[in-house]
């Protein structure tokens, strides 16, 4: 299908939107936009083929009522999509065939007349593609919730848990846990409902809230800490076999090599089951979930059937009260025996909350889904957790022998110590001994031994440890090829690449199994497990800030459809997460933060190419209209002076040796603001030309920091005069207007080089300072094809292509993105490390100090910092020494570092007659002779009417000045020759006393025929400079 192009012109017509298709079968309705009833099928959106002439007539027009697809990013198969007008066709001439400005993207889109119709009718003929498997909330999210919650320490841990804290305590660790993953369940639900969510996962969910540099880093350790889980809880499961296998001494080869077989073995059936797709992945979910529940009855039924004499000899004795109220209080043992202690334990069994969310792009409704499953699950496994704590410590005493002959005798029932006395059990030996191998405090299995039947516990285990794994192994790829499409990171693109109707990462499940095929030999995961439980801590410390950053920056752009959160909960959560960290493994914590704090470095340090709308940039944008507000509250001080410059670089690709002097001393300082001034009438293609993003494509490509503005004006001066009124914002405007050197302006016309001067006053009526750099070689690359380069600023046909070849910015415009094409950027004598020469500083009249202030930031930077100042005063050979003296400590009062001060007598000495000479036949063009036969007022009435010509009284007028003009350059040529830089106090010129045309001699004059480059400086005769520290 072929696009319009934005810059062949376009007409209305053909950017109108398409017409809906018939709902009935498909195809484009007949008709066009001219025919009657075209606004009423607009808006009724069904079928158009039961409309006829005698239809209902409405009113023709391009205004379209609100549809999904002006806001959707994705097509319906099937439909035509539609497309809003843009504004251009609303309010524009019908007949205009310019290409709308801004909206090249939108024109772009849409087709134009019947263009394509064949391929669209191909496209129609095929079949739809499959439809992915897609899953609900509960099967999708909350089961597979519940499965990666329940684990190991569920059948294993909990009843010693219990026996340590007591049931009391223990609830309490159980809620406080439960209350960190419900809150950050919350933030996950907010986060999920703030718009479509797709496949990622948890990196989607972190990625599109705090933005790419911190999303990368958790997607990355996130994904590989799934992949090491695949391990941890394979070797669990394994390590389970391998004891039953032991108990009935039976083995392959010896305990560690059992394992890693099991291990290898099982993890290669989970690959098997996930590759065949998620639907089988799901159905092993729900058998593996019904394993559970089976293994959970088994333990409740066993809890109320009477206790045989076997059960009771290892402490279990039903539901007594007696044993509930002595379990209820807590009785610490060994160094673990803490509340902390038991919390780091238990706290691990309560992550897995975000195996639904790992899923996002799987799931039906994923808005609905993730906060609907995710909370249910928490809820039923707290409570699970909660009655199986409650029930064991009912049941079951904390010690017992588990020999059947250690009954209560007549002889003994005096001495007899524990709870088991009460029902004729005498475990009084081993507990004074310690050697008590039953009772909650002591045996791991009892659950199995409380059950009615203990295999189904055995079974309960082996369902609990796969599912983690086979969650684990389907979250990995899923999260790592989200990253991978992003490309955030290099060398891992390859394994974004998805198959079939569900888009499944095989190369990413293939890389999650390698990975925990080599956990799994390494067989000791008690160094990693708590690094990768700090990784999910991570995860869940980040969901929350996410969800507190978004709701502080108040960025209309937040609006969760779900609305039971808390900002202030979320931050607690982020700070508990984090807390929990440094109590499970101090050392583990700190590696992951220092992973987590190396990614995000080297994101930030790339910058990545993509724009999510982040929290991050709402609250970028919140922080700095704060301090801009701020900063209107406090008076401006001396001391607090930066120069703020608003350079007339025009595009500023077509001067860049000014724009890398300016920044040279304005990066990092103070606001560097690039004005460009389009001449003309304000048509579209001249608002394009101002406004182009290709300028600030360049200045980023260039690392200049600097804002750009461009506007249209019928002439330079009016258009430099918007911009001295309106840049800027607040106390944050330009201060110093730095310009280039207009070196063509005695080729150029007499009204462009009066319009130049009166850029100058302008800014000098508006207490700006003024700067004016000349270069030798000129500033201006710009070719003469580029039009809307105004060639007022500098230089001219002489000083085009003197460096390099411009770099171009060509826009390309298509369906779906704009990419920018540019050449190498040129290089200029601004970037080179000056080494050591000299800048040379003629303060000849005081401004307030900006032509030493400037000077000073320049050798701050390491490309001028070898440089030697030297600065030159005039003065009197008489009293030579003095000067110098004086100058030198003022100098120092300002505390410069400035050392060099040399007074110049000679200024003020006649030029050479050939010097006044060639100056006299440089404004010989520009002379105004008065007739003497029209008397003596007929000479100032035809210099109003030309104020740039010079009549005789003009230069009797300003003779000493023009004078002094020509012996400055002299000494220029005299003692700078070799400088680096020179920086001299620019003279000022008296509006309505001297002409335009001899202030620009003046200036020309004074800097021509010198090889370093020469700054103009005239501050606005305001202190910039203090000795004072108040």
């Amino acid at each position: 299908m072929e696009l319009p192009v934005a810059s062949e012109g376009i007409h209305l017509a053909a950017l109108r939107p398409q017409l809906p298709l018939s709902v009935t079968n498909g195809k484009p309705a007949s008709g066009g936009f001219d025919e009657p009833g075209y606004y009423h099928r607009y808006i009724d959106g069904g079928s158009v083929a039961s409309l006829g002439p005698d239809g209902p007539v409405g009113y023709e027009t391009l205004d379209a009522p609100p549809h999904y697809d002006f806001y959707a990013n994705t097509e319906v198969w099937g439909r035509r999509r539609r497309f809003r007008p843009s504004l251009f066709q609303l309010h524009a001439n019908p007949e205009d065939s310019s290409p709308p400005p801004l909206y090249e993207e939108t024109a772009a889109r849409q087709t134009v007349g019947g263009e394509g119709s064949e391929e669209e009718e191909e496209e129609e003929g095929k079949e739809p593609p499959p439809e992915p498997t897609r899953f609900g909330w509960v099967q999708g999210v909350m089961i597979r919730c519940m499965l990666n919650i329940w684990g190991v320490i569920l059948y294993l841990r909990l009843p010693w848990i219990t026996a340590q804290a007591g049931i009391g305590l223990t609830w309490v660790i159980i809620l406080l846990s439960s209350c960190i993953t419900g809150i950050t369940g919350l933030s996950t639900s907010a986060i999920a409902t703030n718009g479509k969510v797709k496949g990622g996962g948890t990196y989607f969910l972190i990625s599109r809230s705090l933005g790419p540099e911190l999303g990368g880093s958790i997607g990355l350790i996130f994904a590989f800490a799934n992949a090491v889980a695949v391990s941890m809880h394979t070797v669990g499961f394994a390590e389970t076999v391998q004891e039953l296998m032991h108990e009935n001494g039976a083995a392959i080869v010896d305990p560690i090599n059992d394992i890693r077989i099991v291990g290898v073995i099982t993890v290669t059936c989970l690959l098997a089951i996930s590759l065949a797709g998620m639907e089988w992945e799901s159905k092993a979910q729900i058998l593996f979930f019904l394993v559970i529940m089976v293994s959970f009855a088994n333990y409740v039924v066993g809890t109320v059937i009477p206790a045989s004499p076997q059960k009771q000899a290892k402490g279990f004795f039903s539901y007594k009260a007696d044993i509930f109220a002595a379990n209820f209080v807590p009785l610490w043992r060994g160094p673990e025996g803490s509340f902390f202690g038991m919390f780091s334990i238990f706290f691990p069994s309560a992550t897995g909350i975000l195996a639904g969310a790992n899923i996002s792009g799987d799931l039906k409704d994923p808005a609905v889904a993730i906060p609907r499953g995710t909370l249910m699950a928490i809820f039923w496994t707290t409570l699970s957790y909660l009655i199986i704590a409650a029930t064991i410590g009912a049941c079951v005493v904390r010690d017992a022998s588990g020999l059947v002959n250690d009954t209560l005798s007549s002889s003994t029932s005096d001495d007899c110590v524990g709870l088991a006395c009460h029902y004729g059990w005498d475990f009084t030996d081993c507990i004074n001994n310690n050697t008590c191998a039953y009772g909650i405090s002591n045996y791991y299995q009892t659950m199995s031994m409380v059950s009615g039947f203990a295999p189904l516990v055995t079974a309960g285990i082996f369902g609990a440890t796969l599912s983690s794994a086979l969650a684990c192994l389907v979250s990995a790829p899923k999260v790592f090829q989200c990253l991978c499409k992003d490309n955030l990171y290099p060398l891992i693109g390859f394994f974004g690449k998805g198959y079939g109707k569900n888009d499944e990462p095989l190369r990413g499940y293939i890389l999650t199994y390698i990975i925990a095929v080599c956990f799994i030999l390494i067989a000791e995961l008690n160094t990693i497990a708590p690094i990768i439980s700090n990784f999910f801590l991570c995860s869940y410390a980040l969901i929350n800030f996410s969800c507190f950053h978004a709701s502080i920056t108040n960025s209309p752009g937040w609006r969760p459809s779900f609305r039971f959160y808390n900002k202030w909960a979320s931050l607690l959560g982020a700070v508990v997460s984090v807390v929990i960290m440094f109590l499970l493994t101090w050392w583990a914590a700190l590696i992951a933060i220092g992973i987590v704090l190396f990614l995000l470095g080297y994101a930030l340090y790339k910058r990545p190419a993509v724009n999510w709308g982040s929290s991050v940039q709402a609250g970028s944008y919140n922080m700095a209209l704060s301090y801009c507000v701020g900063l209107n509250l406090v008076e401006d001080h001396i001391k607090n002076y930066r120069p703020q410059c608003l350079v007339l670089t025009g595009p500023p690709s077509s001067r860049p040796a000014l724009v890398d002097f300016v920044n040279s001393f304005t990066k990092g300082l103070s606001l560097m603001m690039c004005g460009n001034v389009v001449t003309g009438d304000s048509s579209p293609s001249a608002m394009e030309t101002a406004s182009s993003n290709s300028h600030v494509t360049w200045l980023n490509q260039r690392r200049v920091k600097s804002f750009y503005r461009g506007v249209v004006a019928t002439d330079l001066r009016s258009g430099v005069n918007m911009l001295l009124q309106g840049a800027g914002l607040g106390r944050i405007r330009p201060n110093v207007l730095l310009m280039g050197f207009k070196k063509d302006w005695r080729r150029d016309t007499l009204q462009a080089a009066h319009n130049y001067i009166g850029t100058l006053h302008d800014a000098f009526d508006l207490q700006y300072g003024v700067c004016v750099l000349r270069m030798k070689e000129g500033l201006d690359l710009s070719s003469p094809s580029q039009s809307h380069v105004n060639p007022g600023f500098d230089g001219g046909p002489e000083s085009v292509n003197t460096i390099s070849a411009p770099a171009h910015v060509q826009t390309i415009t298509t369906s779906d993105h704009v990419s920018m094409a540019t050449e190498p950027q040129p290089g200029t004598v601004f970037q080179n490390k000056q080494g050591k020469k000299t800048i040379d500083v003629y303060w000849l009249s005081d401004d307030g100090g900006l032509t030493l202030l400037l000077p000073y930031l320049l050798t701050r930077r390491k490309r001028w910092a070898r440089c030697k100042v030297r600065v030159f005063v005039g003065g009197e050979t008489n009293s030579k020494e003095q000067q110098r003296e004086e100058v030198l400590a003022l100098i120092r009062k300002f505390r410069l570092g400035f050392h060099d001060v040399q007074v110049l007598p000679d200024i003020y000495l006649k030029p050479q007659p050939g010097n006044v000479h060639q100056f006299e036949n440089m404004l010989d063009p520009f002379r105004l002779e008065t007739n003497p036969k029209e008397g003596s007022d007929s000479g100032p009435q035809r210099g109003q009417e030309q104020p740039w010509m010079i009549t005789d009284q003009d230069l009797e007028r300003n003779r000493a000045k023009s004078l002094r003009q020509i012996r400055l350059n002299e000494v220029l040529q005299d003692y700078s020759r070799e400088a680096a830089l020179i920086v001299i106090t620019m003279p000022v010129g008296r509006r309505g006393v001297c002409p335009s045309t001899l202030y620009l001699a003046w200036l020309d004059f004074l800097s021509h025929d010198l090889r370093p480059p020469v700054l103009l400086v005239r501050g606005n005769q305001e202190n910039v400079l203090t000795f004072y520290c108040q």
